[in-house]
């Protein structure tokens, strides 16, 4: 919580404000996002000068109380980043300090925490990272003892136990952070069904080096790397269950990539069916083949719920639409994509030109299919078109009527929103104009909200995944707006609605009985949210694949209805 905390404020300082940012000393301890903040132009100072102007963040570390007041002084407009955990074992330190206990700071002597905590302690602090040193120190009438907030449990738990043998009258708090302990329990549960462990985040943090210290204590082969190209398949190669973890200060970017790396070794081996699977499954989402696929299955189950003949042309203008609108912002979505998704960045790089030709095959290839359906039919879709096309360009100049928006692809929440509509009409307002002898507004209008509201959930949902990247760049999603913990609970309570909507226009024949069917598809959404949030699927293509199919399985239940009940 901490280092994202930290991480979130410098890139919103840097997103929102022209002056000069900068920190005092490396933000975190993570080679990556230390490189990621240089190419913003923020920097890292170690020494205090004795002038400076712009905004200086504080380390998630903390520093000594001296340095804050001296980094003021000097002219600086300062954001305290110290994680909020840091800062109680601070106030803990200094309250007692005051009082004239001895501070004994279990820690390692060099760490920028460390150091920081010392200062609150002042010519009473004391700093121990073995036994032997604890059992050097002098008898103190009063002490009290806390640990960096990364330290090592067990160590901990060693220095409990020889306190309450030896100095029962010192006061002891566990200051070490909640995240910290149970990563470094869970390493140890995870050692008892895996093969290997593989460790991710920077060589010089502490509590990634005391993770892998832990993870190689169990026994098991263990690997300590920094990113994905340092995954060796030859290493892993007769791993048949693999564990990882990260350390606090390694980005969600970095371990989707080692994740997303490890999921293809299966594949390059002999040929099985996982290799078969991969085979077919990567190339599909990667083209977004497969997601054009679901939005044609949705197109045929809106149709059949209005009650409108089946037509083709429609569920192939859904596909095209799709297929050429995703691929487009796909290709213009920019350096978000190396933090979202990097694989999908790294496909895209290579095959560009291939990819750029097929968005536009895909979407003269709709245009032609909705001009044979009549002129407004093809009026609508080209509006469509030229709207989805306008999303990412620069419509206003900069200061325009004071508008501080150059384009549609800046303001808040636009992309979730907006694609939710898109989809709403081509797959459901769009059938319903072209077959105007059969158009039920009230039915066409409940198709819609429901067709909108599953593909705002879907959407809403990848960008909760993309987080981390899309404030890098400074995109402004919904999730980052409303935040992580309401934008989940708005999409459990969209989903509990779109439900009920569909069900009760079913039971009153508002729409066809294909309603009840395919009113349980939220369900499917919130099995997918809880595997989600309870680990048992992780952000690599099987849960891609696990949402896009959302959207071909409501084709599959529609086509057993229409077999069924035709």
């Amino acid at each position: 919580m901490g280092v994202r905390r930290a991480v979130e404020m410098v890139l919103d300082a840097s997103n929102k404000s022209e002056d000069p940012i900068c920190t005092y000393g490396p933000l975190i301890h993570n080679p990556q996002v230390l490189g990621l903040l240089e190419e913003k132009g923020i920097c890292a100072i170690n020494e205090i000068p004795d002038k400076g102007h712009g905004t200086i963040l504080i380390r998630a570390h903390g520093v000594p109380p001296d340095a804050k007041k001296c980094l003021e002084e000097a002219g600086f407009s300062v954001k305290d980043a110290t994680c909020p955990r840091v800062i109680k074992v601070q106030t803990i330190i200094k309250k007692h300090s005051e009082k004239g206990y001895a501070v004994i700071i279990i820690g390692d002597n060099d760490h920028p925490e460390v150091i920081g905590l010392l200062g609150f302690a002042g010519e009473n602090g004391y700093i121990v990272d073995n036994i032997e040193k604890l059992e050097s120190l002098p008898k103190f009438e009063k002490a009290i003892i806390v640990a960096q907030t990364t330290q090592n449990t067990l160590f901990f738990e060693e220095v409990k136990k020889w306190v309450i043998e030896n100095r029962p009258e010192y006061k002891i708090f566990n200051t070490i952070c909640d995240s910290t302990a149970k990563r470094q329990a869970e390493i140890i549960s995870i050692a008892e069904s895996a093969d290997t462990l593989i460790v991710v985040g920077g060589k010089n943090s502490g509590n990634t080096q005391r993770l892998a210290e832990m993870a190689g204590n169990t026994g098991k082969p263990t690997f300590h790397i920094e990113n994905a190209s340092e995954l060796s398949e030859e290493a892993i190669s007769n791993a048949r269950s693999i564990g990882i973890t990260a350390g606090a200060s390694t980005p969600n970017w970095v371990m989707k990539k080692v994740y997303q790396k490890l999921e293809t070794f299966p594949a390059k081996r002999k040929l099985n069916w996982r290799k078969l699977l991969f085979a077919i499954q990567q190339p599909l989402l990667l083209t977004n083949i497969y997601v054009a696929i679901g939005a044609g299955s949705l197109s045929y189950a809106c149709s059949r719920l209005q009650g409108i003949n089946y037509n083709f042309s429609h569920i192939l203008i859904a596909m095209l639409y799709i297929l050429s609108m995703h691929t487009i912002n796909n290709i213009t979505a920019g350096k978000s994509h190396h933090y979202n998704d990097p694989e999908r960045a790294d496909f895209y790089s290579r095959n560009g030109l291939f990819l750029v030709a097929m968005a536009i095959v895909a979407g003269i290839a709709s245009l032609i299919t909705s001009y044979s359906l009549g002129k407004i039919p093809f009026l609508i879709f080209l509006t469509m078109y030229v709207l989805g096309l306008l999303y990412n360009m620069k419509l206003f100049p900069k200061g325009f009527f004071k508008f501080r928006y150059q384009s549609l692809n800046e303001i808040p929440g636009s992309k979730t929103i907006l694609v939710a509509v898109a989809w709403g009409v081509v797959t459901t307002v769009f059938p319903a104009f072209s077959e105007s002898g059969q158009i039920n507004y009230l039915s066409t209008a409940l198709v819609f909200i429901w067709a909108t509201g599953i593909v705002f959930v879907r959407t809403a949902f990848f960008d909760i995944l993309d987080m981390q990247g899309d404030r890098i760049v400074g995109k402004e999603t919904i999730p980052i707006f409303l935040g992580e913990k309401t934008t989940k609970l708005l999409l459990k309570i969209i989903l509990s609605i779109l439900l009920i909507i569909m069900i009760s226009a079913s039971a009153l024949n508002l729409v066809s009985s294909l309603g009840f069917a395919l009113g349980l598809y939220p369900v499917f959404m919130f099995i997918v949210f809880s595997a989600y949030e309870k680990g048992y699927v992780h952000h690599g293509f099987m849960l891609e694949l696990l949402i896009e199919t959302h959207l071909v399985l409501a084709g599959v239940i529609t086509l057993i209805w229409s077999a069924s009940w035709p």
